[in-house]
């Protein structure tokens, strides 16, 4: 009688011990199905970085001009600065002083960049000046990692 207690009391204690080894192995599975796998492009080279300038096409604000030069000029700054640039077309809009809407067709310069620096953003919004004084406009964006700037 004695062998069939402990007996009784061995069977649910191995099965306890079985159950929770189980959830044990489950949950470390788990955990580390979780762990980020390495990707085919880790180890390559990236540019964190990227500066975006909005060429307007229009001149003095609202006389419309091809601005191909003005693109042009800019792609190759960029990729002097930066090795290498690309030209988006977009439109563009914004509310005017008096509340009508203004539309335009605007081209996105834009570079990425190994390493932005300060005498390279001081180039660039150099560059944004002269731009906004060439174009007469009243200012010229300016997008840098995401931020949107206005160069009045």
């Amino acid at each position: 009688m004695e062998k069939k207690k402990i007996f009784i009391w061995i069977i649910p204690l191995i099965l306890l011990i079985g159950f929770l080894g189980n959830a044990v192995y489950a949950a470390g599975h788990q955990e580390s199905s979780n762990v980020k796998q390495p990707s085919a492009l880790k180890g390559q080279f990236h540019l964190d970085d990227v500066v975006k300038i909005y060429v307007p096409s229009t001149y003095n604000g609202d006389q419309p001009i091809d601005n191909t030069p003005f693109v042009n000029r800019s792609l190759e700054k960029f990729t002097k600065m930066f090795g290498g640039a690309t030209a988006i077309e977009g439109t563009g809009s914004w509310l005017s002083d008096n509340d009508q809407l203004i539309k335009e067709k605007v081209t996105i310069v834009y570079s990425f960049a190994e390493d932005l620096d300060k005498k390279k953003i001081n180039q660039v919004v150099a560059y944004a000046e002269y731009l906004k004084e060439e174009m007469k406009q009243s200012s010229v964006s300016l997008e840098m990692n995401g931020k949107m700037y206005f160069i009045e």
